[in-house]
């Protein structure tokens, strides 16, 4: 599914979309994921530990703010960690505010410097094996620059999972976007627009940064997974959203999601309903 047949092209904006102000629908609210007091409906699962085990405190709520931190780590000898969202979710757009902090983790690797992510169609936590590294999920990559580097946000990885780009199947791990580098400690807000497994969509500043279809189980980059979870070949239409740690603190203001699964029957809605979410939405 193409996104220009879903929303409205950025040349022919005003007047394609012109009535879309004169609609008397009412676009979602957005459901808050992070509720800036509490964990509440989040569950983590970190790598060497059971399912709901919080290990020092990894995921916390402070200042208003969902962090990752690793105080308590003597090192962080690949525990890889994931705080999921208690509800699964199939089409909606996913909106994160973040920011990368302070110093690595003693013991992270080199690639998981200021490198975090937001997971889409992910598996159910329970299903993970307690030495499973990443859920089975596409992966949008969040990644903070060193001042110097390019260094893109928003790319795509993909545990356990492929896509297709350009009508043909993508099997290396990762791909970077198109965004620019966000260095220090600015706050940064992430869209991802995700219809099922028809379009998925990375956003950065109302641009388009990264273009995908057919989210599927299939390749490696995943270890420690139950062999009768991974069925390569899967379609992803629905799934769980999960936040990373990956050994460098990161700060979170901002969670929240709208569902457009409600309207994914009526294309008409669905077009009128994301222009309003993303009215100045550029290809």
């Amino acid at each position: 599914m193409k996104f220009k047949h879903i929303i409205c092209a950025a040349g022919i904006l005003l007047l394609s979309c012109s009535a879309f102000g004169n609609s008397q629908e009412k676009k979602p609210k957005p459901i808050q994921l992070f509720n800036g007091k509490d964990l509440k409906n989040w569950t983590p699962k970190i790598r060497n530990h059971q399912v709901g085990d919080n290990y020092k405190n990894t995921f916390r709520v402070e200042d208003g703010l969902l962090k990752v931190r690793y105080d308590g780590y003597d090192n962080f000898n690949f525990q890889y960690g994931h705080l999921f969202y208690n509800k699964e979710f199939s089409a909606y757009l996913l909106r994160v505010t973040y920011r990368f902090v302070g110093e690595q983790a003693p013991g992270g690797e080199d690639w998981a410097w200021r490198n975090s992510g937001a997971m889409l169609h992910g598996q159910d936590p329970k299903t993970m094996g307690v030495d499973q590294d990443f859920p089975i999920s596409i992966e949008g990559q969040l990644l903070g620059g060193n001042g110097k580097d390019e260094r893109t946000t928003s790319n795509l990885c993909t545990p356990g999972t492929n896509v297709v780009m350009d009508n043909k199947l993508f099997t290396p791990h990762c791909i970077s976007s198109t965004s620019k580098t966000y260095a220090g400690d600015q706050w940064v807000t992430a869209d991802f627009l995700v219809l099922g497994d028809s379009l998925v969509q990375h956003i950065i500043e109302d641009r388009v940064v990264l273009e995908y279809t057919k989210p599927q189980i299939g390749g490696s980059n995943v270890t420690g997974y139950d062999a009768a979870v991974k069925k390569d070949g899967q379609l992803l239409n629905k799934g769980t959203i999960s936040l990373q740690s990956e050994s460098h603190p990161i700060d979170f203001k901002k969670v929240e999601l709208y569902d457009l699964e409600p309207y994914m029957k009526d294309p008409h809605k669905l077009k009128k309903v994301i222009a309003e979410l993303l009215p100045n939405l550029q290809q």
